[in-house]
């Protein structure tokens, strides 16, 4: 039986572009919740200005919570908690909390990367390569965005995200999540940019990363499988959207996505049930519905 592995981006991608900000003490349990669901990897948040995002102002402390009740055995030891640095401060403030992987962002074009954060991809790419080079026993992750089509260049040639794909990954990353930041690929799409992306490098690197804005993340999840990938990300509930990418929608809902892949015979290790508990917690933390489909279903023993 095939497995994949899923990284939780919620707390990340979905809460930064949430208006009603949740507290430390909410995001902790949202952590708890979605920690014993049986995912393995999971975001905490990014480690940014709280001037350009205020709704990760309370990530540190989170992280540093986090953390201390895994090794006490409160949360499950087997869960790779992780964080955003969007520069090389980021990167050392995350660290200092005693996170053993982090994720960094490059955009295939120029005018996303100065939207998102203020800097060309040359700089970016001389930030990755100092974190990198600083590691040490640190895992660095990196979010290819834009990967598809930008929201302000429009579509992108495959051969142009492969060959910078390419440079990113001789810095020494472990793992390159494609990113299609704006929710507009097909599943056409996925293939044209998977087929170039393979000739640079193997496929076990490559996450992928859909936002659902046309509804096409779930086909473009399965384009995904055909070429190899089995990684990929998601967010409870559909939550988010990004901040610098107008109009776009959150990830592919994570119990979507469990509950296609456990149809398929793909095993996850994530327990959907305890997924749609969460959804509805956090709908009500957060006052208003999300989109994931698979939580409109009335399981009884939940509804009790």
């Amino acid at each position: 039986m095939p497995v994949v592995r899923i990284v939780e981006v919620g707390l990340r991608d979905g809460l930064q572009n949430e208006a009603s900000e949740l507290s430390l003490k909410d995001r902790y349990q949202l952590v708890k919740k979605l920690s014993f669901s049986g995912l393995k990897r999971m975001e905490l948040g990014s480690f940014v200005s709280p001037r350009a995002i205020p709704q990760m102002q309370c990530v540190p402390k989170l992280t540093k919570k986090v953390l201390l009740a895994q090794s006490k055995g409160v949360l499950p030891k087997g869960i790779t908690y992780s964080a955003f640095v969007p520069n090389r401060r980021g990167f050392e403030r995350a660290v200092e909390c005693g996170l053993k992987e982090v994720s960094f962002f490059v955009s295939c074009t120029e005018s996303f990367s100065q939207k998102n954060i203020n800097m060309s991809i040359k700089d970016s790419l001389k930030n990755l390569r100092w974190i990198c080079r600083s590691a040490g026993k640190v895992k660095v992750r990196v979010y290819l965005s834009a990967a598809f089509s930008c929201p302000y260049e429009g579509k992108l040639r495959p051969l142009k995200v492969a060959n910078l794909a390419d440079r990113i990954m001789q810095k020494g990353v472990f793992e390159l999540s494609v990113s299609d930041t704006i929710g507009s690929a097909v599943y056409t799409d996925v293939l044209k940019l998977m087929k170039a992306l393979q000739k640079k490098m193997p496929v076990k690197k490559v996450a992928l990363h859909f936002h659902d804005t046309r509804g096409m993340a779930l086909v473009n999840v399965a384009a995904g499988l055909e070429t190899g990938v089995r990684v990929f990300d998601s967010s409870i509930g559909g939550v988010g959207g990004c901040p610098y990418a107008p109009g776009a929608s959150g990830n592919v809902a994570t119990e979507d996505l469990v509950y296609m892949l456990d149809k398929m015979n793909i095993k996850t290790g994530v327990e959907i049930p305890k997924l749609i508990k969460t959804t509805r917690w956090l709908e009500k933390k957060l006052k208003h519905s999300l989109p994931a489909k698979i939580s409109f279903l009335k399981y009884k023993k939940l509804d009790k």
